[in-house]
């Protein structure tokens, strides 16, 4: 008989730019505990990966004890899988390519696996949300940035060197806005929060109309959609223009790869059918005849920080378990 000790806990992290939240998840997805920090009190990466130890370690042990953890995952923009690095994140603080996985393995001791935000959603999907049960599906996520994972057949695809999927980074207006990539005309420079309020000041500029978004000092897309609800012509023309380009990328999108759904995850999806009616009426208008109707358009239902922390540990179960505590 083997004495070897069946670990049934790991720890799933979620990455953004505003927020880095950890916890401390068992078998049957159940999160147990959890924590945060602001991500942007740590400019410097090297500070930032030596304080998310401290405090995941502190936590584990308070919340079980670190012998009960079997690995970790980890959900972070920009990030490659393959690799387990951070590459050229064009939203976070941290610019060239980052070995967090190695980093985080060297000072925790334990397997680390670490995936771009919509990959790790698109797998907590799958396992508790909308995509539970589908094998050929596409997940968006929409907030400061835009990002996209692709499941068909039932798995990732990842690509030939672990970057497909990155629609954000699409053009689709020649000689268009510039975005944080370094080119110009990427569709997350329409669709992410940044983009969002240029059109709104665009639309500001080109009339005259009275809104309320003309006395908000700081514009966001939460309060564009408040306003939506109040009736503002503006604000509503602000979402109708983004879904709009949105849904011409994703009729391009899904004209390539035939998805039973695409599910939409991030803040900027709570704006609803100010942004996802005029999304579905592009994007019927533009995709492929043979697929126009049959792809469902469905919004997570899922909690944003759980869906990404439980998401985050469906991959941690996933990598080969690895301890210096043996």
């Amino acid at each position: 008989m083997s004495d070897a000790v069946v670990k049934k806990r790991v720890v799933g992290i979620d990455i953004s730019l505003e927020e880095t939240t950890f916890a401390v998840v068992d078998v049957r997805g159940n999160i147990l505990a959890k924590d945060s920090f602001p991500t942007l009190d740590y400019p410097d990466v090297n500070a930032f990966v030596a304080t998310l130890s401290e405090r995941i370690v502190e936590f584990v042990e308070q919340n079980g004890g670190y012998e009960t953890v079997r690995s970790v995952g980890i959900s972070c923009p920009s990030s490659n899988f393959l690799t387990g690095c951070i590459v050229n994140a064009a939203n976070l603080p941290w610019k060239g390519v980052i070995p967090l996985s190695a980093m985080l393995r060297d000072r925790l001791g334990l397997a680390v696996a670490l995936a771009n935000d919509a990959m790790v959603i698109a797998m907590g999907e799958q396992a508790f949300g909308s995509a539970h049960g589908m094998r050929d599906f596409i997940v968006v996520s929409l907030g400061s940035g835009m990002g996209s994972c692709v499941f068909s057949d039932g798995n990732v695809n990842l690509g030939y060197d672990g970057f497909a999927g990155e629609i954000g980074h699409t053009c689709v207006s020649l000689h268009g806005r510039q975005c944080g990539c370094g080119k110009c005309g990427c569709l997350e420079t329409y669709t992410a929060s940044r983009g969002i309020i240029i059109t709104a000041k665009e639309l500001m500029e080109e009339s005259d109309k009275p809104s309320l978004m003309r006395q908000e000092p700081d514009l966001t897309p939460k309060k564009i959609s408040q306003f939506c609800e109040q009736g503002d012509e503006l604000a509503i023309e602000t979402y109708r223009r983004t879904g709009e380009v949105l849904g011409l990328g994703l009729a391009n999108y899904a004209s390539l790869l035939d998805p039973e759904a695409i599910i939409f995850a991030g803040g900027i999806t709570k704006a609803g059918k100010w942004l996802l009616d005029p999304a579905k009426k592009s994007f019927d208008e533009h995709v492929f005849h043979n697929i126009q109707g049959k792809v469902k358009f469905l919004a997570s239902e899922l909690n944003d920080r759980e869906r990404d922390v439980l998401g985050a540990s469906v991959l941690a179960w996933k990598v080969k378990e690895y301890s210096l505590f043996k």
